[in-house]
């Protein structure tokens, strides 16, 4: 058997996790103005700033610059940049997410802020997780919705039908009301509390044992991303999974070996080439 055809078969099966970071919606376009959807941390940085460089500490990582102009400009400035972004503005479709579609698989977690996962599956009752930070009331750092079908219901985590589909963006969506982990002050307190265990619902704590993972789209040369990855994924298999990078750092091999992830060197475009169709694998298979 192929590692590739291991990995869809596993990918069908649901013993492997979908992990989406920006690249999948690389190819996502503005439907007005033809404009990429700004989706890695280089080109958030650039459309919250009105197109135009910041500084070369700030342009490090988003979360970095956000802090910088939540202090400036307050948090609803950052909050609503991104629900101006992701909610009020039309992208086409990113090739990715039609295949992901099509592979339905019973868990995904995907750290873009975008729609499209959850456009993929309104068609389908499932949960969605959210991450939040810097809220009181509350000493969990996640909110539950469940959709019937037609609308987004908050529930707590012993109300939710845990056997339904689970779409975890622990970075936030617009969707059904827009939240979102963006800055740093955000990064620092939901990590905290993904460490603790209060960012992660009890059932799926339960359902995430034993599991593997495919980072898709997914750098790994910065630390907000890579300790919010770790956690999610604790309780994998000891063979953590797979990432697709064609161009890995050395800082990125080592981290990768260090936690037991492997390489693929392919990006997401050579990936879904193998099978273009998720049920192409069954006729492999056979």
């Amino acid at each position: 058997m192929s590692q590739y055809q291991h990995i869809f078969e596993g990918l069908r099966a649901n013993r492997i996790v979908p992990y989406i970071g920006p690249g999948a919606v690389s190819d996502a376009r503005s439907a007005l103005t033809g404009t990429a959807m700004p989706a890695d941390s280089n080109s958030l940085i650039l459309a919250m700033n009105d197109g135009k460089p910041m500084a070369p500490k700030l342009m490090y990582e988003f979360p970095r610059a956000a802090m910088n102009l939540e202090l400036k400009r307050g948090r609803s400035f950052v909050e609503g940049f991104l629900t101006r972004t992701y909610a009020n503005t039309k992208w086409t479709r990113a090739r990715f997410h039609d295949w992901l579609a099509e592979l339905a698989p019973h868990y995904v977690i995907d750290i873009n802020r975008d729609s499209q996962l959850q456009d993929s599956y309104k068609n389908t009752p499932h949960l969605l997780i959210r991450g939040i930070a810097r809220v009181a009331g509350t000493a969990y750092r996640f909110t539950v919705h469940q959709y019937d079908g037609s609308a987004y219901h908050e529930v707590t985590q012993e109300e939710a039908d845990s056997d339904l589909p689970i779409l975890f963006k622990p970075m936030g969506s617009p969707i059904p009301k827009p939240c979102f982990i963006a800055s740093d002050a955000d990064y620092v307190d939901y990590i905290t509390e993904l460490m603790g265990g209060f960012a992660i619902p009890s059932f799926l704590k339960e359902y995430r044992q034993g599991l593997q993972y495919l980072l898709m789209g997914m750098p790994l040369n910065r630390d907000s991303e890579r300790m919010v990855m770790s956690d999610i994924t604790w309780g994998a298999a000891e063979q953590r999974g797979w990432v697709l990078n064609s161009n890995p750092t050395d800082k990125e091999k080592r981290y990768c070996e260090r936690i037991g992830l492997e390489i693929i060197p392919v990006e997401i475009t050579g990936f879904l080439n193998e099978f273009q169709h998720p049920a192409q694998v069954e006729s492999v298979a056979a």
